[in-house]
Formats: structure tokens, C-alpha cells, sequence
């Protein structure tokens, strides 16, 4: 915990708004603090790694979404759930009604912290518009960590001259997420390209053969051009994080 956080707790004990109890338990660096009977959640993670815990909502209920999403935004002032439904978004819209629901993700977000200056440099390739829910997710992630993100889209391998006309932006990046699916073949393109690293981000779209992702993935494993790393099958939230931890996002 920092020392910012250690201030506010004992303010917050000097104007009698937190008990002793609840003050010792916030500032203990081994017991966790325990929200509700079926999660026990990591408050202290921004202070550790830069950004609060985000929520996986896939394959949790809706209620159970709502209610650990409520409770790190009570928290922290920001949250952020993946892969999430429109039902545990109305749940939670009603603790926090200015939540946002992203149809193309699926993914719930709300921020009450005061505005900041975003940092520049990461740019998100989609290589079609089947990839963009995915590379939304990409964009979401690194956004609510402070980000300042250029979005190209539809510039795959098919029509390979309409990269081309982006290379400018390209090259201005500090990181690049190349998102595709099909036989993966951009971020390879894109690798032999520019300066920045490249984190490519294989999608689940394309035909059968495509295995829903595994071939895009093992395609962009296996790339001859320097630089690049992956990230699993449909990670935008895991390619926006670590672009963002690049740049510097998780040191503000």
C-alpha cells in the first residue's frame, strides 16, 4: 500500500467515517479483506501492479458479476468486466448508474476519477472488421489505464495495400496490438514493418480449419519477424494491459 492510501485511511479514521477494525484491516499487509462470502478481492492491487483487479465475467453469474464489480468500483473508481452479459450490466447499473455497456466486447466499464493526461504511443490493428469486438476490448483496457490509443482497422492481409497508407501512424507508435484471425499472417507484416514491439492477438474468426483461433495462434508463434510476442485467443483485455504496461500506464 502506498503512502497516499495509508493518508487517506487514517483520515478517513480522524473523521470517524472508518472504524479502527476497518482501518487495520485495510492497512494489513497479510490478512485480505474479505467484501462477500464468494470472492474475496485483491484491493490492493492497484497499489501493487498499477490498475485494480478486473473482472472475468464469463461463466459467473450475473448477480455475482454485479456485486464484485460493485464492490471494486465502491472501492477503487474504476472497474472493468470482460467477456460480461447485458443482464449483470442492468444488475450493476443500478449501484452505479453511469455505467457503459460495450456491445462489440461485451464488456461493462464505469470511471469516476478525475481526468488525467492520457499517454500516447500505443496503436490497435485490426485486421477486419470481424476482429474489431476484440480489438475493442484491446482499446477498452488500455484507455481506462490512461492510454491514448490510435484504432486502425481492416487493413489485412487480403488487401494488403491499404496498410500501406497507414505506415505514418504505424511508425509513430511506441507498441503496436495486431489483431487477426484466419491464418494470422498480419502481425508478421506488421513486424517486419516497424520499430515498435508488436504484440499480436489472434481472433477465434474464420473457417473451420481455422480451429476458432488455433491456427491464427500457432501462425503468429511461429513468426520469422523480430519483436513479436502473443497473447491467447481472444485476449484483448491481456494485449491492452501489457501495451499499456509498455508505454508506462501501470508507473503514473
Amino acid at each position: 500500500m502506498n503512502n497516499s492510501r495509508i493518508n487517506e485511511v487514517l483520515q478517513l479514521v480522524a473523521e470517524g467515517k472508518m472504524t479502527a477494525d476497518q482501518a487495520a484491516s485495510e492497512l494489513s499487509l497479510t490478512a485480505p479483506r474479505s467484501d462477500i462470502d464468494f470472492a474475496t478481492l485483491d484491493h490492493s492491487r492497484a497499489d501493487r501492479i498499477g490498475f485494480p483487479e478486473v473482472v472475468y465475467g464469463l461463466s459467473k453469474t450475473p448477480k455475482d458479476t454485479a456485486e464484485i464489480a460493485s464492490r471494486i468500483y465502491e472501492h477503487s473508481g474504476v472497474v472493468l468486466v470482460t467477456k460480461s452479459s447485458e443482464e449483470a450490466f442492468e444488475l450493476f447499473q443500478k449501484s452505479a448508474p453511469e455505467a457503459v455497456w460495450e456491445e462489440g466486447p461485451r464488456a461493462i466499464w464505469a470511471d469516476r476519477r478525475e481526468n488525467r493526461g492520457l499517454i500516447p504511443g500505443i496503436a490497435v490493428v485490426a485486421a477486419g472488421t470481424s476482429d474489431l469486438p476484440i480489438a475493442r476490448e484491446a482499446v477498452l483496457t488500455a484507455t481506462l489505464m490512461g492510454c491514448d490509443v490510435n484504432m486502425i482497422t481492416d487493413v489485412g492481409v487480403a488487401g494488403l495495400h491499404r496498410l500501406s497508407g497507414r505506415i505514418d501512424e504505424l511508425d509513430s507508435a511506441r507498441v503496436v496490438i495486431v489483431v487477426a484471425g484466419m491464418e494470422g499472417a498480419l502481425p508478421s507484416v506488421v513486424g517486419g514493418l516497424v520499430r515498435a514491439p508488436v504484440i499480436a492477438l489472434p481472433t477465434s474468426v474464420g473457417y473451420g480449419v481455422s480451429l476458432s483461433g488455433v491456427a491464427a495462434l500457432l501462425a503468429m508463434m511461429n513468426s520469422c519477424a523480430p519483436g513479436v510476442s502473443v497473447v491467447n485467443i481472444d485476449n484483448g483485455f491481456g494485449a491492452g494491459y501489457q501495451a499499456a504496461s509498455i508505454v508506462g500506464a501501470t508507473w503514473s
